[in-house]
């Protein structure tokens, strides 16, 4: 489509979007449509409704639009409801925040996550998706606490007692561990679970790991995980299943860090390195036994890495020393001690590009609806509507344009497409 020019020369709008919010908006969603099927995607989720007069493609395809255009709310999606550019998207009027929060609370999770799938499915086959330079796609699993209330609670709400200054409160909040699979170029929030009344982070991440295994069998080789994942039950689910794990390892008071910090305080670094004004000496040593709830010999790496930061307030030049410790079931002919390394500090990932993204730019962790179901639904629509928009940007926005702009500012264009489609207010007399 032609974007006309003050000369009046036609500009492509690979180039650019100077015509305004719709223009890209449109682009997004014809691109998706081609190449992933966007709509059927989103036919595939279902709910329990009986009888309804809101279709339930209605619905997804608007708690779709309120996430890619980043509005925060179902208040602020409703605020948009007179916007011309509904018809053409969900072919109705737009819902009102209420219907849309009940049909959230009766909406099947697994149809989600089935949509979900298959977009992974497609970018696959498509070739969108490649591994990092040691040839390893890594799946990062890690729990997240979405908000917490001493009030409002529901049925799904798990409690902690909270020090307070007029004592003691019950406390009630959300949690759940996500999975985002990490790529060169993006990242991909695949599957998330909720933490259930008695359930630790550890079960509940397995719980979550066993349907992962079945739903993405072939889609990572190695899963990430902090300290709390050094857990034998962990360790034992993941490799049962032909995979491997790396977490990081803490804990003075275990035998394993007390054997591996003896054994390399005798031995040379085994890989040495200075790039980007950060030097790094790293140690790695496979078999050992100091773990046997483990049920194998592990691999222990230990990186010492030392980077030079120079002050804003007097200008100068401080040496940051850190020491960072894995364990995991890689051998080393699969994968050598610089790419360990590179896989445990990508398990940041899911910290920076996963939950601070989500929460801070995508508004994941508002409260659309307090109900067990609909908090999950949200956050899986989330998860869907990143995905695709994370594809957006990476593999159809030119790099020329994505380096003058931010993906903050692209969303921004998006929103802009509704609010330009709003009926101009006529002001009456006084």
């Amino acid at each position: 489509m032609p974007n006309r020019t003050a000369g009046g020369k036609a500009k492509s709008l690979s180039k650019g979007f100077r015509g305004g919010g719709s223009a890209i908006l449109q682009r997004l969603l014809r691109g998706a449509e081609k190449v992933l099927g966007l709509k059927g995607i989103l036919a595939l989720i279902k709910d329990g409704r009986k009888q309804w007069r809101i279709p339930i493609e209605t619905a997804t395809r608007s708690i779709f639009m309120m996430f890619v255009c980043r509005l925060g709310s179902l208040n602020a999606l409703e605020g948009v409801k007179s916007s011309r550019w509904w018809s053409s998207w969900i072919e109705t009027s737009l819902p009102s925040a209420d219907q849309l929060g009940r049909i959230a609370a009766v909406t099947y999770p697994n149809t989600v996550r089935a949509a979900m799938r298959k977009i992974y499915d497609h970018l696959k086959r498509k070739k969108a998706i490649r591994p990092w330079f040691h040839g390893l796609f890594a799946l990062i699993v890690d729990g997240h606490e979405s908000h917490a209330s001493y009030r409002r609670h529901c049925e799904g709400c798990l409690e902690r007692k909270v020090k307070t200054a007029d004592g003691k409160k019950t406390q009630y909040y959300h949690r759940n561990v996500t999975a985002i699979l990490v790529t060169p170029d993006f990242s991909l929030l695949l599957d998330a679970e909720p933490q259930l009344p008695g359930d630790d982070e550890v079960f509940t991440a397995m719980r979550l790991l066993e349907r992962m295994l079945k739903d993405y069998p072939r889609a990572f080789d190695v899963v990430l995980g902090d300290a709390k994942f050094t857990d034998p039950r962990f360790f034992q689910l993941v490799t049962s299943h032909g995979k491997h794990v790396l977490t990081v390892l803490k804990d003075e008071r275990r035998d394993l860090i007390q054997d591996a910090l003896g054994l390399f305080k005798a031995m040379e670094p085994t890989w040495v390195s200075e790039e980007g004004g950060k030097a790094v000496r790293g140690w790695d040593h496979e078999g050992f036994p100091s773990w046997p709830q483990c049920g194998k010999a592990v691999r222990v790496i230990l990186a010492n890495e030392k980077t030079k930061v120079r002050r804003q307030l007097n200008d100068q030049v401080e040496e940051l020393t850190s020491n960072w410790l894995w364990v995991t079931s890689l051998p080393k002919e699969m994968i050598g001690t610089k790419g360990v390394i590179r896989l445990g500090h990508d398990r940041w990932a899911i910290e920076n590009q996963g939950f601070n993204e989500a929460v801070n730019r995508w508004h994941s962790d508002h409260l659309y609806k307090h109900h067990p179901v609909a908090i999950l639904v949200f956050w899986l629509m989330c998860m869907i509507a990143y995905n695709v928009f994370q594809w957006f940007f990476y593999r159809n926005l030119k790099p020329a344009y994505r380096a003058k702009v931010s993906m903050l500012h692209v969303a921004r264009i998006l929103a802009s497409c509704l609010y330009q489609a709003l009926p101009e207010a006529k002001l009456q007399p006084p």
